[in-house]
């Protein structure tokens, strides 16, 4: 089994199987519009524009699991996205990534690559960690999706080679990308 195996819902509610995407590199991310990591689009946008021709796409998955921060439809949230960050990636619709309704695609995810750590260095590492311990202890034990902006990359036959937390830097993640493309 591998990422090719599953079928998403599309951004209008239709299936898509994501074997349409056999022999790219992905980084499938679960987003927010009103979190302090939004800002990371125009990071997904700059990997992708540099990298889409060799094969690389950016599949964004809108979740509104945290502090409720992707209010607002679909077509809201595309709108924002499209306008504000002027991102041309795939987006779909939105889905849970934790919990009872999690996405089937988020529980293989998360089965294959569990939580990765926090970057010590970046500035919010601070307050997630205080959040996420204070719900639970031992949460570096648990591959739960911790927060948004949590990022998989996929290599091109569809199996996850690695995973990055929201506070992840664009160079980790574009070094390790260039040994996929």
């Amino acid at each position: 089994m591998n990422i090719h195996d599953f079928t998403v819902t599309g951004m209008h509610g239709k299936p898509f199987c994501l074997s349409a995407y056999a022999g790219t590199v992905l980084l499938i991310v679960n987003t927010a519009t009103h979190c302090g990591f939004t800002a990371q689009y125009e990071m997904l946008q700059s990997l992708y524009s540099d990298y889409h021709a060799q094969g690389f796409e950016v599949l964004d998955f809108p979740c509104n699991q945290f502090k409720e921060q992707a209010p607002g439809s679909i077509e809201e949230i595309d709108a924002f996205c499209t306008l504000t960050y002027k991102t041309t990636f795939p987006r779909f619709a939105k889905l849970e990534v934790n919990g009872p309704k999690q996405d089937p695609l988020y529980a293989y995810l998360k089965q294959q690559k569990g939580f990765a750590g926090f970057d010590p260095n970046h500035e919010k590492t601070a307050g997630l960690e205080r959040r996420l311990r204070q719900a639970d202890a031992e949460y570096e034990k648990d591959p739960s999706i911790k927060w948004n902006f949590t990022k998989f990359l996929v290599d091109r036959h569809g199996d996850v080679v690695a995973r990055f937390e929201p506070t992840a830097t664009r160079i980790v993640i574009e070094e390790r990308m260039k040994t996929l493309l």
